[in-house]
């Protein structure tokens, strides 16, 4: 029986997933998440065979939650299922260890039949997905930490950069401080530094600040 941890926070996508998959004669969701923080938790308390994992999520993002997985338990083994594409999901979400990469869209019998193939060691991808890792293999590019930034956060790091306050930040591009926290704690991670000062320093080293206007 292949133990599942379900993660999404659109209740009735869990509620018929989870369906589809308790009625399969050789699966069985242990338990559901809404979050990546309780995702985190759960994985690694629970120890399922699968964890099926959305991308886009409140508390803590998918990769996020993928990433603290892989960290503290890396014989996991985590699907990504999301609608998601862009080069700025996929990427980061393969890089922080996820197994498998699957689409929202797909048919319930190809994220089942994904389930088993992931169980039994293989890495399942959508085409799409596969058309981006052949493409950068074939650039022979050699990608660098702030590349998995978002423009969003290219321009708060530069605002970091400037001096700016969390609150300064927020009262210039007219968004909540949360959010701008929320920010700053994904470029931290993408950056792999501790702090805002180390996040300057990278910046500065890698020629950044020259992004500024």
């Amino acid at each position: 029986m292949i133990k599942i941890l379900f993660v999404d926070d659109h209740e009735m996508v869990r509620i018929g997933v989870s369906a589809y998959l308790s009625a399969q004669s050789d699966m069985e969701v242990i338990a559901e998440a809404d979050d990546g923080t309780v995702a985190v938790e759960k994985a690694l308390q629970l120890k399922p065979d699968i964890i099926l994992m959305d991308l886009v999520m409140k508390e803590m993002d998918g990769i996020e939650a993928t990433k603290r997985i892989m960290q503290a338990w890396p014989e996991a083994k985590i699907i990504i299922v999301t609608s998601f594409l862009d080069d700025e999901k996929v990427y980061p979400a393969l890089e922080a260890g996820a197994t498998s990469y699957l689409l929202k869209t797909s048919p319930a019998n190809k994220i089942a039949d994904a389930i088993r193939s992931t169980y039994q060691g293989e890495s399942i991808l959508e085409p799409e997905v596969t058309g981006k890792i052949m493409n950068r293999m074939r650039s022979g590019q050699e990608r660098v930490l702030h590349d998995d930034l978002t423009k969003r956060e290219l321009e708060i790091l530069m605002l970091i950069a400037e001096g700016k306050t969390n609150q300064e930040i927020a009262d210039e591009l007219f968004i909540a401080l949360k959010t701008v926290k929320v920010h700053v704690s994904n470029i931290l991670g993408k950056l792999e530094v501790q702090d805002r000062t180390q996040a300057v320093v990278y910046a500065f080293q890698n020629g950044l600040v020259e992004h500024k206007k």
